[in-house]
């Protein structure tokens, strides 16, 4: 065989074989598991739970990857750069499920003969000592939340003044979303309440079937004639409203100047994307 053609089958990379594996999570001071990948060849990971698609970091994204294809549980990566000897590349996930781990991070590398086309990622089964750990954390939570409660709650309205008996009173009310609303959320029952120090109003709220999860971030209430009134907290009795669960929505006010008796409520999620402008509020 001529030298130079000798030279040149040297130079080319070998055929890698590719393989299908099982890798574990690790868990706070274990390493970091390793991922053997190509330039142009395909690595598939697969999770056992639900990723957050937004979450995921990999170093060299823009220059060093064809592609980054993250699914609900699975993630499609191919290098169009091979990494140098040594090199490390860190790819970083976080589970939406909220279990332990939190992240799953993986160092990628190149190996001279083989490549993993297919990784299957998993956790490990919690233990009967984690768990209680998590449970004693958890009641330790619950009760400082009702330590809050029990002082920002009714008794905690008495001592400040705010709560008097004159002049209170209050006016049920159905609320309405405004027409041509199509944000998938439902208004309902509500209360409007007024004092000489203080108002609130207060609003059953519904996030249809099929709909993201929402929360009240902000909230504006004006009259009808277009007075702004001060809104001082918005307040939801859950978390968030995940699809089909409703929940009251409390929003403190300063007591209105006028006295008018209708107005409309505003409530914005937190993103700023979802508006329910609520018609036939009676505070």
């Amino acid at each position: 065989m001529p030298l130079a053609t000798t030279a040149a089958a040297q130079t080319q990379p070998s055929v890698r074989e590719r393989q299908e594996r099982q890798v574990v999570v690790p868990g706070p001071g274990e390493p970091v598991p390793e991922v053997r990948v190509a330039a142009n060849t395909l690595t598939i990971f697969r999770f056992g739970a639900p990723i957050d698609r937004a979450s995921v970091e990999v170093e060299g994204r823009a220059t060093r990857f064809k592609l980054v294809d993250p699914g609900e549980f699975t993630l499609a990566l191919e290098p169009s750069v091979e990494p140098a000897p040594g090199e490390r590349l860190i790819l970083r996930v976080r589970y939406k499920d909220g279990g332990t781990p939190v992240y799953a991070t993986f160092a990628l590398f190149s190996h001279p003969t083989l490549v993993d086309k297919e990784v299957e990622v998993v956790r490990r089964p919690r233990t009967v000592e984690g768990l209680e750990a998590r449970l004693s954390h958890v009641e330790a939570e619950l009760a400082a939340l009702k330590g809050q409660c029990a002082q920002s709650g009714l008794p905690a309205l008495a001592f400040s003044g705010l709560l008097d008996s004159k002049d209170v009173r209050a006016k049920p009310f159905w609320g309405s979303a405004a027409p041509g609303y199509k944000g998938g959320l439902e208004p309902g029952r509500g209360t409007g309440y007024r004092a000489t120090r203080w108002a609130m109003v207060t609003v059953r709220i519904r996030n249809l079937p099929g709909q993201p999860a929402w929360a009240p971030g902000t909230a504006r209430l004006t009259s009808t004639k277009g007075t702004p009134v001060k809104v001082l907290s918005v307040h939801l009795e859950k978390p968030q409203l995940q699809a089909g669960e409703s929940a009251l929505v409390a929003v403190l006010v300063e007591p209105p100047a006028s006295t008018e008796g209708h107005f409309q409520l505003e409530l914005v999620d937190a993103e700023g994307g979802r508006l329910l402008p609520i018609t036939a509020v009676e505070l």
